[in-house]
């Protein structure tokens, strides 16, 4: 598995009081970050509670409920005095794509370290301008790829690096849900060209963080694009043109000539939240599936022939972090305690610690393979990184 970001400890980024957490939106992925900052201390018990001080949302009523509800000393409809408010030390981003630059650039600029959600931005001059942010200001700017800190796909890179497989010679994955799979179902922001290319970036950069943290950066790329639904209807009875496309298919060259392949659909009718990876080597295959995030399936060459098979193997308390949240093996951890991980590890790195993290450096480099296969769809050919 390759390395994390290590971030020297230097002056004036160790917080002497607990951490001071600011939110940036209270959505589906804000809930998540501030179920995480609630419950990262219980979990993990050697670090100081976070303090949860300075939230905001679209309007004041919004911002007083969700404020209560989250346990934040304050509210605002202004996300400016999030960043402003000399308690906040980290600034937890969770809005729509689009205002990932302006917001995350500010916090950095104001010497606040930075959790943001992916992708970094729509455009790729937007993602370099935080990523030179993130530089300038010395602070700690995470992306929120949880995916990565499942003790399954953890386990799986220790076993890689160990040599389990041999030599890896081909690497598949998809990502499919179907909350865009129904033709009638009202057109929505994730539809507009604002908003990126669709499945490409808001689907495609969770198998590329994965397939990245495990094998190493991507060097070529071939992609082809579809838009199953051309028009959605709006809530006035028109119709409106989709600008997005739900549906990907990319033929991916990975580091030391890893033949890849990644598949990509938001209208996948029965898919929930599937990331399927399988790994191909020369003594033998793992199997993963997000849908069942609590195993995975080993073949190895040595089980010998015959009856030989894939075997199960259920994480539990021996695939750290496990045991931090269940004593007993088999019992299962959700997606919400993988943003509870990923929370302690952005504590890691601000406390100047080795961090199991994807940073706006490492974020900028699966940007730069997502714009290569748009572009890549645009002119019918491999395009190189």
């Amino acid at each position: 598995m390759n390395p994390q970001s290590s971030t020297p400890r230097q002056n004036g980024l160790l917080p002497t009081a607990p951490l001071g957490v600011g939110l940036i939106g209270t959505g589906y992925m804000g809930k998540c970050h501030a179920l995480a900052w609630n419950a990262v201390a219980p979990v993990f018990g050697d670090i100081a509670r976070p303090r949860l001080v300075h939230l905001a949302e679209a309007n004041e009523t919004l911002a007083r409920q969700r404020g209560r509800e989250l346990g934040f000393e304050k509210a605002t409809a202004d996300w400016r005095d999030v960043i402003a408010d000399p308690q906040v030390d980290i600034v937890s981003i969770t809005t729509p794509n689009a205002f990932h630059p302006q917001m995350a650039i500010a916090a950095l600029e104001a010497g606040k370290h930075v959790w943001c959600e992916k992708p970094m931005a729509p455009s790729f001059a937007d993602a370099e301008r935080m990523a030179e942010a993130a530089q300038a200001s010395g602070r700690i700017a995470a992306l929120g790829y949880n995916y990565i800190q499942n003790p399954a796909i953890r386990h799986i890179g220790k076993l890689l690096d160990e040599g389990v497989l041999g030599n890896v010679h081909s690497v598949r994955m998809e990502m499919d849900e179907d909350f865009m799979a129904d033709p009638d179902a009202l057109f929505y922001w994730k539809s507009e060209a604002s908003s990126g290319y669709g499945a490409l970036d808001d689907f495609g950069v969770h198998p590329l963080s994965i397939l990245t943290t495990l094998f190493g950066p991507v060097e070529k790329v071939m992609a082809d694009l579809a838009m199953p639904f051309p028009q959605r209807p709006t809530s006035d009875g028109a119709a409106r043109a989709v600008e997005t496309f739900d549906i990907a298919h990319i033929l991916v060259r990975l580091a030391g000539g890893i033949s890849s392949s990644i598949g990509l659909s938001r209208a996948a009718w029965g898919r929930k939240g599937r990331i399927a990876l399988q790994i191909f080597g020369s003594e033998g295959s793992i199997l993963f599936d997000q849908e069942r995030m609590n195993e995975f399936a080993l073949f190895t060459r040595s089980d010998g022939a015959g009856e030989a098979g894939f075997r199960t193997v259920l994480t539990g308390p021996v695939h750290p972090p496990y045991a931090a949240f269940i004593p007993a093996p088999g019992h299962g951890l959700g997606f919400n305690d993988l943003k509870i991980i990923e929370a302690r590890e952005v504590m890691r790195a601000i406390a100047g610690e080795t961090a199991h993290i994807i940073d706006f450096a490492q974020g900028l480099e699966i940007e730069r393979a997502v714009h290569a296969m748009a572009h890549s769809y645009r002119e019918g050919r491999w395009v190189a990184l």
